[in-house]
C-alpha cells in the first residue's frame, strides 16, 4: 500500500471531479489517501487527513504554488512530490490533470525518477542578535519594499565578505528550481535544477553596475538595510514571509534537507523552457506560419 498526502487548490474548477478519479483509482494502485484540511471537505465521507511524516508520496493538484505548499508540508522528510497541474503554467508539475490516470499508474509501476532540489534555509536575526523568523524555501527567498515608491540600500555580503551595496527595490536570493520564478522576471538567468548554486538577483537595480550572480551552495548570505522605506518585506516562495526593519539580518544558506520532485523519464527541462516559457522564441520548422 502507497501512502499519498493529497494537497490541492479550490480555486481550479477541475478538482473535485480529479478527486474523484483519485478514489476510484486508489483501490485498483493500492493508494492509502489523505488529504490537507481545506480539499478533505469535497475528497468524500471519512476522508482522512494529512499525518506529518506518515506518507510515502505527496500529490499535488494544482499549479506550482500548491507543490510549493507541499514542500513546506513535507519538512525535513524526504517524501517525493508529484505534481498534477490543473492551471496554465505548472513548470514544477510533471503532468497535466487528465493525465493524472497514466501519472499515478506509472508512480505504481515504479516508471519514475526523483530529482532532490536544493532548498534555502532563511533566517531574521533582530538587532539584540536573536533569531526572530525561519523559513525553508524551494524557489526563493526576497527582501523588498513594500508599498512606497522609494530605492532601498541594501549591504550584500557573502561568507563575511562584502559584495556590493545594492540599490533598488530589493533583492532575490533563489534556487536552481526558482530560476524561472521571480528570478527570471527580474532579468536573473535559468539554471539547470539539479545544480547546486545560490543566485543572487537585484531588482530594479538603481544602477547599470548591478547584475545577477551565481554563488556557489557553500555561500551563507547576509542583507543589511542601509537606507529606504521603513515598510520592508521578506517574502519566501512567495507565499509566507514577515515584516523587515532596519537593524535585522537575514541570513540565507543552503538547507540540507532538498525536495525530491518526481518527473518521468521522457521528460525534459528544455522541453518544459520550450513549451511553457516560448523559450528561443521560434517556431519549429514544421510548424506552419500563421499571417
Amino acid at each position: 500500500m502507497i501512502r499519498v498526502g493529497v494537497v490541492g487548490h479550490l480555486g481550479y474548477e477541475g478538482l473535485p471531479g480529479v478527486l474523484a478519479t483519485l478514489r476510484r483509482l486508489a483501490p485498483v494502485l493500492g493508494l492509502s489517501l489523505a488529504y490537507e484540511d481545506t480539499i478533505r471537505m469535497i475528497a468524500g465521507d471519512g476522508a482522512d487527513g494529512l499525518v506529518p511524516g506518515g506518507h510515502d508520496m505527496m500529490l499535488t493538484l494544482g499549479g506550482d504554488g500548491t507543490l510549493l505548499r507541499a514542500a513546506r508540508i513535507v519538512g525535513d522528510t524526504p517524501v517525493p512530490i508529484l505534481g498534477i497541474n490543473l492551471g496554465r503554467l505548472g513548470f514544477l508539475t510533471c503532468a497535466p490533470g487528465q493525465g493524472l490516470e497514466t501519472a499515478l499508474r506509472r508512480y505504481a509501476a515504479g516508471e519514475y525518477i526523483v530529482e532532490p532540489r536544493m532548498t534555502l534555509d532563511a533566517r531574521v536575526v533582530d538587532a539584540a542578535g536573536e533569531v526572530r523568523a525561519t523559513w525553508r524555501a524551494l524557489n526563493d527567498v526576497v527582501l523588498h519594499k513594500g508599498g512606497f515608491a522609494r530605492v532601498v540600500t541594501l549591504e550584500v555580503r557573502a561568507n563575511g565578505e562584502t559584495v556590493a551595496h545594492y540599490s533598488g527595490d530589493g533583492v532575490v536570493l533563489a534556487t536552481p528550481t526558482g530560476s524561472t520564478a521571480y528570478n527570471l522576471s527580474a532579468g536573473g538567468p535559468v539554471v539547470f535544477p539539479t545544480l547546486e548554486t545560490i543566485i543572487l538577483t537585484p531588482v530594479s537595480a538603481h544602477t547599470l553596475a548591478l547584475r545577477a550572480l551565481v554563488l556557489p551552495p557553500t555561500s551563507e548570505i547576509t542583507l543589511r538595510v542601509n537606507d529606504g522605506p521603513e515598510e520592508l518585506l521578506v517574502t519566501v516562495d512567495g507565499q509566507v514571509g514577515a515584516t523587515f526593519a532596519k537593524g535585522e539580518t537575514l541570513v540565507v544558506r543552503r538547507s540540507m534537507h532538498p525536495v525530491p520532485v518526481v518527473r518521468f523519464p521522457e521528460g525534459s527541462f528544455f522541453a518544459t523552457m520550450r513549451e511553457k516559457l516560448q523559450w528561443g522564441g521560434l517556431l519549429d520548422r514544421d510548424e506552419p506560419v500563421r499571417c
